[in-house]
């Protein structure tokens, strides 16, 4: 299986400095558009058509999708795992008002009251690679999602303690993971070895 995870081009609520849950996303600046046309564009010439397109159902990510997915004749398909860590009460407000504290050194303490903690937001995600290989294989799956979720399919795959990583995802960036299993070792082993492999971040 090949596993595109794509971030959504820029954002009005990341340009105004506002929490982006379902209150506060807003969708994409004209700029976000043209990132991701930029990016419809590269796939159409180089010939990429993928099996499905998914995506966050957050405005931002979902304008993204469709903006790609109208050039490559494929549907979009929303799955709320995608959604970046849900902010809870603190969602639609600007960032600079909420005092915060470092998530990767508190992972099981939740953003505000409603949200999700750093923990639960990983086990999501990778809930999501697990079902998504098992859902998909032998197939190319482009999903569009947030920086958040890029960052954690990371620390899932590498299985790296919190806060270890320095990752910076950009604006309609590509992470390819691809999921492989060697070949050798026992029936046994080869289950246990299933991994994920990165192509491209």
């Amino acid at each position: 299986m090949r596993l595109l995870l794509v971030r959504h081009g820029e954002s009005i609520c990341a340009v105004n400095g506002i929490v982006g849950g379902e209150r506060g996303c807003t969708g994409l600046t004209e700029r976000g558009f043209a990132q991701a046309r930029a990016l419809r564009d590269r796939f159409v010439r180089e010939g990429f058509v993928p099996d499905l397109v998914l995506a966050s159902t957050l405005p931002r990510a979902s304008q993204t999708a469709e903006t790609i997915a109208d050039g490559l004749g494929v549907p979009v398909q929303h799955d709320p795992e995608l959604v970046e860590l849900i902010p809870g009460e603190v969602d639609g407000t600007p960032w600079e008002e909420f005092e915060g504290f470092e998530m990767a050194s508190e992972p099981d303490r939740v953003l505000s009251d409603g949200g999700e903690s750093l923990s639960v937001f990983k086990a999501r995600v990778a809930g999501f690679l697990e079902r998504s290989a098992r859902d998909h294989d032998g197939r190319t799956v482009l999903a569009v999602c947030h920086g958040g979720v890029i960052g954690a399919s990371l620390y899932y795959a590498f299985g790296a303690p919190d806060g270890s990583l320095v990752v910076d995802i950009d604006y309609t960036s590509i992470t390819e993971w691809r999921r492989a299993v060697p070949l050798y070792g026992s029936l046994r082993n080869v289950e246990e070895q299933k991994r994920w492999h990165l192509a491209t971040c």
